[in-house]
């Protein structure tokens, strides 16, 4: 078995759907609620998770989340990019790379992320981040190390219904053509046309916390009913009272298929 493979069998353990938590939000936003001090919001992780998202910067000081058997699979996000940066109102989506493949692997990343956004507004600069998305993506290649294509929009807080799932639509077909192994992507209204349109594994992130955890936890429940493979969730998955009960009901709905309702029961949550 060729190493990218074992690593996405491992992601995948015993081919069940992947829940993934994301912590990596620092990188693009400085501290943000529940996620000022890093050292104390891994202690709010649960070993139920597949993976950890996180900077290479972090991976550095927390390695120790990822030392113990069954520990979850650390992945890491090399490139940066203005679109996530919102509290400075940025347009352009510009793209650069942040570490290298070998760097990261160096720190023990075991998968990378890099997104991708396109329909920026400008041809020129829609161009020269596909050539940084390329770039990474075959440095990964020549290390056996699985790459996650994110596809995020541009003004993802902006766009109607329809052009979120035009621009997700596409870009995350492009993404599979480029050469990704897996993507992360944001959930759309029809977004059983977006997991038939892409012929790649497909893990739906969470977004913004909802005020009642039962939203979240529907969320997940449709992504998986719509044929995704897993879910990346961040703000919701830790900004809770009890980050771990909720992280344990979702991976019973992503994982074994327990219905919402009797997860927030089970754990709790209500």
């Amino acid at each position: 078995m060729e190493g990218k493979k074992l690593r996405l069998e491992k992601l995948f353990s015993k081919g069940e759907n992947a829940v993934v938590i994301a912590i990596d939000h620092g990188y693009m936003d400085g501290p943000i609620p529940g996620m000022e001090n890093l050292s104390e919001t891994i202690q709010k992780i649960d070993p139920c998770v597949d993976a950890i998202l996180l900077s290479p910067g972090m991976l550095k000081l927390l390695g120790s989340a990822f030392t113990f058997k069954g520990a979850p699979i650390p992945i890491v996000r090399i490139n940066w990019s203005t679109v996530f940066c919102f509290e400075w109102g940025y347009q352009k989506a510009e793209t650069v790379q942040a570490f290298s493949v070998k760097e990261a692997i160096a720190l023990g990343a075991e998968i990378v992320l890099i997104s991708l956004t396109l329909k920026t507004g400008d041809e020129v600069n829609d161009a020269r981040n596909v050539e940084v998305f390329s770039r990474l993506r075959a440095e990964a290649a020549e290390y056996g190390i699985p790459v996650i294509g994110e596809c995020f929009p541009n003004h993802s807080d902006n766009l109607t219904r329809e052009e979120m799932h035009d621009v997700v639509l596409r870009g995350t077909r492009i993404l599979a053509e480029l050469g990704a192994d897996l993507i992360k992507t944001f959930y759309t209204h029809d977004f059983r046309a977006v997991v038939n349109g892409c012929p790649l594994p497909i893990l739906g992130l969470g977004g913004p916390t909802t005020p009642n955890p039962l939203d979240s936890l529907r969320l997940a429940q449709t992504i998986i009913a719509d044929g995704a493979r897993g879910v990346v969730f961040g703000r919701n998955a830790i900004q809770r009272p009890n980050p771990k009960a909720y992280q344990r009901a979702l991976c019973d709905i992503v994982k074994r298929g327990t219905s919402p309702q009797e997860a927030v029961r089970q754990y709790d949550l209500a």
